[in-house]
């Protein structure tokens, strides 16, 4: 009896496209986001609402984000394959189980980098001329895990530019108070990577990676991360007295960093997932949301 030979098909663009960005996990755009639109919607304040096709620059600096952001996942997808293919929790994402060609990935980082450029040289000629500079801290965090245990900062300064970003992007300056706002998202970031980072303590000591669950334990770890999110709230409290704007939008984000914290313990980290993934996808929302109706309210 003959032997039945089996052909391997290449999947198709849209396949892989689509697969690219479960990949890059796409909907998770929504962690920095809000924050981004929170930036542009503060800068327009600061302009008393006079600002040219505010809804043109909107799609800008959506763009831009949604470039970037996929820019700097597939990128950090490309330099980790070897590395998630030794790890059993991370052994079939696409590029380390063979659903999706190095080459391909490329491509895709190529493309969503050009969006990126593409966006801020359609937002204002600062935007353009820091975009590099953007495009290099959000790629360079995938680095930072060889080297450093600080690496949860890094990666927290990577979403932190975004509401500095737009502002930029409306206002073409740089001012000190959206500083204070890029502080927080850096903080909160960096406080829920820690969170995250925990499940993977045994295998980065095994692999020399460095992380800070790593480095002090578990437990230690967590009690980082809660620090930071103390400091997130008083950054986003400063912000908000120093824009003149009452401070009550924290109120909501407090509650649910306290809820995310309550999900997660050093003797069960079952619940990571939804404390990452769930819980912060509404702290964003909720703060745009909140912060979208004190403005509102003091026009």
């Amino acid at each position: 009896m003959a032997q039945t030979e089996t052909v391997s098909v290449e999947p198709g663009f849209v396949e892989r496209l689509r697969r690219t960005l479960d990949m890059i996990k796409f909907e998770h755009s929504i962690f920095a986001m809000p924050f981004a639109l929170t930036g542009a919607l503060l800068a327009w304040r600061s302009l008393n609402f006079n600002v040219d096709t505010p809804a043109l620059k909107l799609l800008y600096i959506v763009l831009a984000m949604i470039g970037a952001r996929s820019a700097a996942m597939t990128f950090n997808r490309i330099l980790d394959a070897r590395i998630d293919a030794k790890n059993p929790r991370t052994a079939m994402r696409h590029l380390p189980s063979g659903q999706l060609s190095q080459r391909f990935a490329w491509g895709f980082l190529i493309a969503s980098s050009a969006l990126f450029f593409l966006a801020s040289a359609l937002l204002n000629p600062l935007c353009l001329m820091l975009s590099p500079v953007a495009l290099a801290i959000v790629l360079f965090y995938s680095y930072t895990k060889r080297f450093t245990s600080f690496a949860h900062l890094v990666l927290g300064a990577s979403l932190g530019i975004a509401p500095s970003a737009a502002w930029i992007a409306v206002t073409g300056s740089l001012d000190l108070p959206i500083g204070f706002l890029s502080l927080a998202v850096m903080l909160w970031t960096a406080g829920f990577d820690i969170i995250y980072a925990c499940q993977d303590t045994d295998f980065d000591r095994r692999e020399g990676l460095f992380s800070i669950p790593a480095r002090i334990g578990i437990a230690n770890a967590l009690i980082l991360s809660r620090l930071f999110h103390v400091f997130t709230l008083i950054s986003l409290t400063a912000l908000s007295q120093s824009l003149s704007l009452s401070p009550w939008p924290v109120l909501p984000v407090a509650a649910l960093l306290i809820y995310e914290h309550s999900l997660v313990k050093a003797s069960d980290l079952s619940k990571v997932d939804m404390a990452f993934f769930t819980v912060n996808g509404f702290i964003g929302m909720t703060y745009f949301a909140s912060m979208a109706i004190e403005v509102y309210r003091n026009v």
